[in-house]
């Protein structure tokens, strides 16, 4: 997949061996979320639970999307060889309850130096290539999350040609989501 002449980008399955770079992204991807989200760190200065008390102890729960081939696919995305960003791909019984898809958008980053350049979609594009079905991916729908909100409508406005449903959610944690469905079983290839 190319951008443009400057920028090749690479979509990939994470092998186990490389698990480590997703894992060195992840903790910016909760950064960024936590302005969203409006949390803060937890007692020893992770963006996670509490019971987390070293960067090492997430990576380690981490690394259960290498523990199920073939039901959970973790997705690495490079820019010019360099890692820029995820996308984890999950299907049942790993998705929400109450849902009906069958992949489900579990997690989607992009690193700061990497967005505005096309690169994010064109990842998503790709990734939601790889599965034909039923789909479903969720966001924070508080004004504060403008901007991934525009994504994903665009995005799957495109996609889609406009055949994706978006309602608003209550979690079980009380947080008010947005959920986008789609099916692409008919999605010319």
């Amino acid at each position: 997949m190319n951008h443009d002449t400057n920028n090749h980008i690479q979509v990939t399955l994470c092998r186990e061996e490389e698990a480590h770079i997703i894992c060195n992204m992840y903790p910016y991807y909760l950064y960024d979320l936590s302005e969203i989200w409006e949390r803060q760190p937890n007692s020893q200065g992770i963006f996670d639970e509490e019971q987390y008390a070293t960067l090492h102890q997430q990576s380690d729960a981490f690394l259960i999307w290498w523990r199920h081939p073939g039901v959970l696919y973790p997705w690495i995305i490079r820019v010019n060889g360099v890692p820029a960003g995820f996308a984890l791909i999950a299907t049942p019984p790993y998705i929400p309850d109450g849902s009906h898809a069958q992949y489900y958008l579990n997690e989607f980053f992009v690193m700061r130096p990497f967005r505005g350049q096309g690169v994010a979609q064109q990842a998503a594009i790709h990734v939601f290539d790889q599965y034909r079905g039923d789909w479903e991916l969720q966001t924070n729908a508080s004004s504060r999350n403008h901007h991934t909100q525009s994504f994903w409508n665009n995005i799957l406005s495109q996609y889609t040609e406009d055949q994706y449903s978006k309602r608003e959610i209550t979690d079980e944690d009380q947080q008010q989501l947005l959920s986008y469905c789609f099916n692409n079983q008919q999605k010319n290839e």
